[in-house]
């Protein structure tokens, strides 16, 4: 569920933070440009494990910020493919269920990776899984384990200012999703098994 990647940056120390210790200074400036942000086809980054190496700091003409290359390793969020994750269901409609961690929240569960014999109660707004006549109930909030079947990725490109009002927010899509199913045995909500 979660990987360690080495990445190499350039930080740039403003003299506010001179009177910390380097590397503390170092990895507050890393943790604050990366953490809570997807790198594409890496993941979604969760905070600095640890500095490998770190240059010299160079000062800036006139300005007084310090830039250091520095070589580092991140926490990253990036399930494998079959990976079994446990969650919550946020939100249930014809199309599916979206499930959600505590930090994660792009997690999509279509109708065909359910069981057969479900279906979607409107009354209720859940799943239900018809088995032999006896009807299980997806219910919101319920934890559920589901196992990754695909991930997705949607760059994020920047958008022009006189163009925004044009992109409408929905065409916007998370720059990491996942897919995931709950067709086997002991996977959908946990109180079933």
């Amino acid at each position: 569920m979660f990987i360690l990647t080495t990445i190499s940056d350039l930080v740039q120390i403003t003299p506010e933070d001179f009177q910390k210790p380097s590397a503390e200074a170092i990895e507050d400036n890393l943790n604050e440009k990366y953490a809570n942000k997807v790198i594409q086809k890496i993941g979604l980054c969760m905070c600095v494990y640890d500095l490998l190496t770190a240059s010299d700091g160079l000062i800036g003409h006139g300005t007084g910020i310090v830039n250091v290359n520095v070589e580092f390793r991140l926490i990253v969020f990036r399930p494998f493919k079959g990976e079994i994750i446990l969650g919550k269901i946020s939100g249930a409609s014809e199309w599916g269920m979206k499930i959600r961690l505590d930090f994660f929240d792009d997690i999509h569960v279509p109708p065909t990776l359910m069981f057969p014999g479900s279906f979607f109660n409107v009354q209720e707004q859940c799943w239900v899984w018809n088995n032999e006549g006896t009807e299980y109930f997806y219910d919101k909030h319920e934890w559920v384990r589901i196992r990754v079947e695909q991930e997705h990725w949607h760059d994020q490109s920047p958008v022009a200012p006189s163009e925004r009002e044009s992109v409408a927010a929905t065409e916007r899509k998370s720059p990491f999703s996942i897919t995931g199913s709950m067709m086997q045995a002991a996977l959908g909500p946990t109180e079933w098994w």
